[in-house]
């Protein structure tokens, strides 16, 4: 599993996150490793993924992977029986977004208020909600908060996320397959229906008229719907007036960019969250210098700590200039301009390379590092989730992870990455002049 590990990332990384784990023991379908306190936290969020399809292509079989303590001593084979994924794990839900993991400030605090009301009493509190905001501030993260609370909490009821995207080609392959009411029944029979980035269900004519459907089927038997958008519902022009009207018939709230204090808070919680040290200078001038997303800023925090770990520092005041120096220029792109189709257009002109050659298995190296700048762009100037970027560029989840992880490490380390994010940005802002 080491091997196979090591295969997917660069050296930097696999030395300092994951050279570190140690196999302990295999329950069941749980495969648990030990890792140390300082990195646990940060490789159970980051690359989680990439560990479980590591242990699935050793195993044979797709395993639960726990990250425990050193101390941690393996249960007698009879103490408890061996567990599956949790019910969150079945309906798409990110488990690590959770209310008590949300920074709460004063561009998000109705947003939380709304989410959590919903998460205890669905169906009852508000319905239907809509948030709207830019991508990057936390939408997401609520919609999957709503989620794992109800999974645990819930007494069963069934929760159902996806993202438009998703739910499109969901839509689309039951057509082709199985026909519609497979389709039907996985989402209409949802009792919490939680979709993501509804702005791209606009100028879907078939995809609308399902959806407009679902929701009448799920509204009007009492059950919660909460989506997200990029815009208010009064703004998404692309979408037929019926189903607008009925986004606007519940409640409809905006989630704004936080201020330097929010910032620090959420630096704060990470830095907890992930045993790692850094001075309250640097916090403070990270929290001050990258104001566009929580997306961006803990993509900053991710190169801070990976610059001071390559050269054995600690993450002071210098090692933040030094980073953010090296850093791209934030982006002025608005949303719809950094679409995904227009980041792949954009590398694959800039690397000379054929768009279909960025989405096919082509592995030689100009054609590879122009994927994975794409990728990486893909996931800092988009709202679209990870395995939606995966599919779209015909890879999945973890090779995803591992191109941002790679091309975020290059950047932070003064490599060429820099240079070739910022082209293209450059690139992709010219489009809309």
């Amino acid at each position: 599993m080491r091997e196979e590990m090591r295969s997917e990332v660069t050296d930097f990384i696999f030395h300092v996150w994951l050279e570190p784990l140690k196999p302990a023991a295999r329950v069941g379908d749980n495969l648990f490793i030990t890792a140390p306190g300082h990195v646990r936290g940060w490789v159970r969020d980051r690359y989680g993924e990439l560990l479980r399809s590591a242990a699935a292509r050793v195993e044979g079989t797709r395993l639960e992977v726990n990250l425990v303590d050193e101390s941690w001593e393996p249960p007698a084979a009879v103490a408890e029986p061996a567990r599956r994924s949790s019910p969150a794990a079945t309906v798409g839900l990110n488990p690590k977004y959770t209310f008590d993991q949300f920074v709460i400030c004063d561009g998000n605090r109705f947003a939380h208020a709304a989410a959590l009301a919903v998460a205890e009493l669905p169906g009852q509190a508000y319905n239907p909600v809509f948030l709207h905001g830019p991508p990057g501030l936390g939408k997401t993260h609520l919609l999957h908060a709503i989620g794992n609370y109800i999974a645990r909490y819930g007494d069963g009821l069934a929760v159902r996320y996806a993202t438009v995207e998703t739910f499109t080609s969901e839509f689309v392959g039951a057509v082709r397959t199985e026909g519609a009411a497979g389709f039907k029944s996985r989402f209409r029979g949802a009792d919490v229906l939680l979709i993501d980035d509804i702005q791209f269900l606009a100028s879907k004519q078939r995809t609308e008229e399902e959806f407009f459907h679902t929701f009448n089927a799920l509204y009007e038997t009492g059950r919660q719907l909460v989506f997200t958008s990029d815009r208010p519902p009064a703004e998404l022009a692309g979408l037929e007036a019926r189903l607008r009207e009925r986004f606007e018939c519940g409640l409809v709230i905006p989630v704004d960019t936080p201020g330097p204090e929010a910032r620090e808070a959420i630096l704060r919680k990470r830095l907890m969250q992930d045993n790692v040290q850094m001075d309250d200078d640097a916090l403070r001038l990270l929290a001050a210098s990258v104001d566009s997303s929580i997306r961006a800023l803990e993509g900053g925090l991710i190169r801070v700590v990976a610059y001071a770990s390559l050269r054995g520092e600690p993450a002071t005041a210098d090692v933040v200039r030094t980073v953010l120096g090296r850093l791209p220029a934030p982006s002025s792109l608005p949303p719809a301009a950094a679409s995904l189709e227009a980041i792949q257009d954009a590398a694959a002109a800039a690397f000379e390379v054929s768009r279909e050659r960025l989405l096919a298995r082509d592995r030689s190296p100009k054609v590879a590092r122009a994927r994975q700048v794409a990728m990486y762009l893909a996931r800092e100037l988009t709202d679209v989730s990870l395995p939606e970027i995966g599919r779209r560029f015909g890879r999945d989840h973890s090779t995803v992870v591992h191109a941002h992880k790679r091309i975020a490490a290059d950047i932070a380390a003064g490599g060429p990455s820099a240079h070739a994010v910022d082209r293209l940005r450059q690139r992709l802002a010219s489009r809309t002049d």
